[in-house]
């Protein structure tokens, strides 16, 4: 069973979802009033598997839709709104074709985007482009419990970023976050 199959259990038999999904499957151009209401409608609650109705309900919406129509709901929305998009991007057959979107929240100097920009989808960024989303994170202080396999990830070019900020922070009279520390001594480890 999908992810997506597990929040459409989660919302029950909604007849309003369904007859969402029906007509946003019908007329993808429904979605422009129907994602940013979700809230309204399906409430905000959270659900047993960390998820919440709006943004079950969101999910589905965009896997109602075609994937190349996904850019545009997160263009257009509000911060919720492309919270919900950036959490449903690795349930959705979009490939690396919203790669935009996560560089547009890492562009953002909003903590909830930024984490929620490396969550799993960010498996889809170059080694490069990963390790300043990471550094980014320690700089705005996004707890690194966010980035999505962080360990597996992490390499030496990362320590020595993280290396050279530490140093910055210190003749700054700053030190790193606890995890930040803790991230760059595992890395140090032979």
């Amino acid at each position: 069973m999908t992810t997506l199959d597990l929040l459409r259990r989660e919302l029950g038999g909604d007849d309003r979802l369904a007859g969402d999904l029906r007509r946003v499957a019908e007329d993808p151009a429904a979605v422009a009033a129907l994602f940013p209401a979700a809230g309204r409608r399906y409430g905000r609650g959270p659900l047993a598997n960390g998820w919440t109705t709006d943004e079950a309900a969101r999910a589905l919406l965009l896997a109602a839709l075609p994937p190349e129509e996904i850019r545009e709901v997160y263009r257009y929305g509000d911060t919720n709104e492309k919270l919900a998009v950036l959490k449903a991007l690795p349930l959705l057959p979009v490939g690396d074709s919203c790669v935009p979107l996560v560089q547009d929240a890492l562009r953002t100097n909003d903590t909830r985007l930024v984490a929620a920009a490396l969550g799993p989808y960010a498996d889809h960024l170059g080694p490069p482009e990963w390790r300043q989303a990471v550094l980014k994170c320690v700089f705005m202080g996004v707890p690194l419990a966010a980035v999505h396999r962080l360990t597996e990830r992490a390499d030496h070019e990362l320590a020595a970023m993280l290396a050279a900020f530490a140093h910055e922070r210190h003749a700054a009279g700053r030190d790193l976050p606890p995890d930040a520390v803790a991230l760059l001594d595992q890395l140090k480890e032979p």
